[in-house]
């Protein structure tokens, strides 16, 4: 008789784990991704962090095979290089983006409306434009008072990517700031009819050497009501007890993701059976009707067994 129940009872454990592994698509919330801390309402994936910012943040593996984090719009993917969740913004750093030692042409660069993200403070500069742009467009959108950074970024060699001379003429540059998207939601850049933009956050102490500014897109994320609703208060308790904030499909209520993918509604110094499962995969009913099912044979061949 204790033979069988070790049977059957091995049974069930290969059952239970193989629900796990093959339910658990999701991997458990991280709080880093490469290089970045990663913290509420970023995430790292489904049930990670805020649902708010879930479609647009990710974490992939990037081509050096190590973890980058990720934004995602209707325009384009773009690397997240920091973030300040003190000033609540971000930066990005799109592929195509120029600067001093690298010009190619781009495409637009935009937002989805729908998004808790609005452009930050960075300065547009607008590479290789019709001479229309800085002195016809209407209305105007060229800052003359910046236009010394024109005459900076011409004196870089790259400049040459784009179809351009050595120290090219700046009335095809242009210093579009402070930046605005389109109702698009794009810098639509083939409607202005440039080829390239670089986007300049800081010129720290150099000013005029191109080769040292900080290049980089700058964005602003608000908080909704999700975030707002005691998510201080809850993600403090659960960071510090070795989780991270997260919610839970399809209600989105908020959830603690601890280790090895156990969620709780508080804070990981406590785990329950319901809650061994990652925040976006939680067996479905279907599954557990599996279960019984195969349960249901292990009783039937029990029977039948000698005692």
């Amino acid at each position: 008789m204790e033979q069988l129940l070790c049977f059957i009872f091995f049974h069930i454990f290969i059952i239970v784990l193989a629900l796990q592994l093959a339910l658990a698509s999701d991997p458990a919330c991280r709080d880093t991704c490469g290089s970045l801390s990663v913290k509420f309402p970023f995430g790292t994936g489904v049930g990670c962090g805020s649902p708010r910012f879930q479609p647009y943040i990710s974490c992939s593996q990037s081509s050096d095979g190590g973890d980058q984090l990720l934004l995602r719009t209707h325009t384009g993917v773009y690397p997240i290089t920091s973030i300040s969740y003190e000033a609540a913004a971000f930066t990005v750093t799109p592929p195509l983006m120029s600067n001093c030692t690298s010009m190619q042409p781009s495409p637009n660069l935009g937002l989805d409306w729908a998004s808790p993200f609005q452009l930050g403070p960075s300065a547009f500069i607008l590479l290789s434009c019709p001479p229309s742009l800085t002195s016809k467009a209407s209305p105007p959108i060229c800052d003359p008072s910046l236009s010394h950074l024109c005459a900076s970024i011409y004196t870089c060699p790259a400049v040459v990517s784009l179809g351009l001379p050595l120290f090219p003429p700046t009335n095809s540059c242009c210093v579009y700031s402070p930046a605005n998207f389109n109702t698009k939601g794009e810098l639509d850049l083939h409607a202005l009819k440039c080829a390239a933009y670089a986007s300049v956050m800081t010129l720290g102490d150099y000013p005029t050497d191109p080769t040292r500014w900080e290049y980089g897109v700058a964005f602003k994320y608000t908080q909704g009501k999700f975030d707002n609703y005691g998510m201080d208060t809850k993600c403090y308790t659960c960071d510090s007890s070795g989780g991270v904030c997260g919610y839970a499909p399809p209600s989105n209520s908020f959830v603690c993701v601890c280790g090895n993918g156990f969620n709780t509604s508080s804070n990981c110094n406590g785990y329950s059976f319901a809650g061994i499962w990652s925040s976006g995969s939680r067996p479905t009913r279907k599954a557990w009707w599996g279960v019984l099912a195969w349960l249901g044979v292990l009783a039937s061949l029990t029977i039948g067994m000698p005692t």
